[in-house]
């Protein structure tokens, strides 16, 4: 059941990457995913919250409930802020450390991420297209920015690749007749275990619709025994229960609701947070991210389709891509995260594919040949597209065009080309490299060079700043009117106040008040309307100008504090 003239995944170390493979990809992910992780400032909002909640069980000791300021914060399970709290341990910085500390976390993830998608490709396709495929995934645009990201999703991604890794090893070598190891088996429980505590249900739904998927391709789940579900079940009861109990008793069931009924029940039924967008947006966006590998991919993913009846290999990444991703197509809410669990299968399949000898692209049915055609179009508009927004940024928030987004669109538009095809003469085995660091240059000087410097977009750590050298009192207290980012809370203190004009005041003109007012342009009349004494009891020590990205509006913020 498998492709003429294809190798049969084996378990021989001829099929295993060597010791210098797995080096190579950890180097390549450190060149890639470093830089910019200790110059970027805490990204609003998921990410700032994500990290002040962590900071708030280094401050308390608390290491069970998840806070933000004085509120619950249920949305997602305690996992993340666990490992994030084991950086910040390790650090030795404590409730101190930079954001460079707890987005650490994230690089470990992504890294593994792309160390198990090389492992299980070489096990299934052989070293040449494992490697391919881990070099394929470190150059991703996407899981490149969300390597610099203090969230979730580059970690759930490395413990989604270990469960799809050991569910493929069970399924693949039963259809072979190999036996599974038992570590493999309780890998995956294991990591399941590990999944539902950093995000809930994703990685389960994932498992599951991947076996649906096979069930539907094979029709065969005799293999399910291999997985033995009793005692995995009752092996992820041992691991994930205690806190999920916890957190029940705690919250007296609030978890449950704001988890699962608002989360994540809220983003089925309709676009969350103004990220609705309708079927079919994620195959119009994945051109940029899955960039700049989408052709290759493409060719990939059209080739195991017309072979997995014939290959399990192949049917089985299918199955790892296709339902999660039409699924999410149906999820009125969207945001680019949520396919990536699928991009390493895609990987795999697009080494398979570079390495593979048995396949014409001539005798593709007519439709794919222009599915191919429409996606080399694609991947040029997104080239385009990321190389004009690389050098436009600069000139639309700060008037001047930046020899350094002109390098990184340069770089972008060199990389893009590669990735269409335009050099023939350079083969797709060299060509993957190539992109890959081409690729990386560009998130490189992206987060290093050109982002950092927008000065306009970073109003926390200059507000920060100057709530720093201004206050008047060690004790002093920000209260801050119409600027409600959680990234001014984790760069001044967890005490920050975001409240409306009328309680600013009313902090400010306290007798010898030591706290300081951050007031936004449009409620300054109200401001010193309610202020005891008015306008001439407070100074205006610093001014900020520039542009609130959540939302996209123009703020102006003043700095006050009382008079002395």
């Amino acid at each position: 059941m498998r492709a003429t003239g294809e190798k049969p995944a084996s378990s021989s170390s001829s099929d295993s990457l060597g010791i210098t493979h797995y080096l190579l990809l950890i180097g390549l992910c450190a060149l890639i995913f470093l830089p910019g992780i200790s110059s970027l400032p805490p990204i609003d909002r998921d990410e700032a919250r994500f990290v002040q909640a962590t900071r708030q069980m280094s401050e308390t000791g608390d290491y069970l409930d998840i806070r933000f300021q004085e509120s619950s914060r249920y949305k997602k399970p305690v996992g993340i802020y666990w490992l994030q709290s084991a950086a910040v341990f390790v650090s030795g910085q404590g409730s101190e450390a930079p954001i460079w500390v707890y987005r650490t976390v994230s690089q470990i993830g992504a890294t593994i991420a792309v160390l198990a998608t090389a492992w299980i490709g070489a096990w299934l396709f052989g070293p040449a297209a494992g490697f391919a495929a881990g070099i394929g995934l470190a150059g991703i645009l996407l899981l490149g920015v969300e390597a610099r990201i203090a969230k979730t999703d580059a970690t759930l991604l490395a413990t989604t690749v270990v469960t799809q890794a050991a569910l493929a090893r069970i399924y693949v070598g039963f259809r072979l007749n190999r036996p599974s190891p038992v570590p493999i088996t309780w890998l995956f429980w294991l990591s399941q275990s590990v999944g539902i505590l950093l995000k809930g249900p994703v990685v389960p739904l994932l498992s599951v619709l991947t076996i649906g998927g096979i069930a539907i391709f094979d029709r065969n789940l005799n293999w399910l025994g291999r997985l033995k579900p009793l005692a995995g079940i009752g092996l992820v009861m041992l691991i994930a229960a205690p806190w999920l109990i916890y957190v029940t008793y705690k919250s007296g069931g609030a978890f449950w609701l704001e988890s699962l009924a608002k989360d994540a029940l809220g983003k089925v039924t309709s676009g969350q947070e103004s990220h609705g967008a309708p079927p079919g947006a994620y195959l119009l966006s994945i051109p940029l991210f899955i960039w700049p590998f989408s052709l290759l991919i493409t060719v990939g993913l059209l080739r195991a389709w017309n072979g997995l009846r014939q290959d399990p290999r192949l049917l089985f990444c299918c199955a790892w891509v296709l339902p999660l991703y039409f699924l999410m197509e149906l999820v009125p809410t969207k945001l680019p995260h949520y396919i990536l669990p699928t991009y390493p299968a895609l990987t795999i399949l697009m080494g398979w594919a570079i390495s593979s000898t048995t396949h014409d692209e001539t005798n593709m049915p007519i439709w794919q040949v222009w599915f191919i055609r429409v996606a080399r179009f694609g991947s040029l508009f997104a080239t385009l597209g990321l190389a004009a927004l690389l050098i436009g940024v600069t000139v639309y928030l700060q008037d001047e065009i930046s020899v350094w987004g002109m390098a990184a669109g340069t770089i972008a538009i060199a990389t893009g080309l590669l990735g269409i095809g335009l050099f023939p003469q350079i083969q797709p085995s060299k060509r993957i490299p190539m992109m890959a660091l081409g690729s990386g240059l560009v998130l490189t000087i992206t987060a290093a060079k050109i982002l950092p410097n927008l000065d306009d977009i970073w109003l926390s750590p200059q507000i920060a700043e100057a709530f720093s050298s201004n206050k008047p009192c060690r004790n002093s207290r920000l209260v801050s009117a119409g600027y409600a980012e959680p990234s001014l809370i984790f760069l001044t203190k967890t005490d920050t106040l975001l409240t409306n004009p009328i309680v600013a005041a009313e902090h400010l003109s306290r007798l010898n008040s030591c706290d300081m007012a951050l007031i936004e342009n449009h409620q300054t009349e109200a401001f010193f309307s309610a202020l005891s004494g008015g306008e001439a009891t407070v100074d205006g020590v610093a001014q900020f100008d520039g542009i609130n990205y959540s939302n996209g509006k123009a703020l102006t913020l003043t700095l006050y504090r009382r008079t002395w």
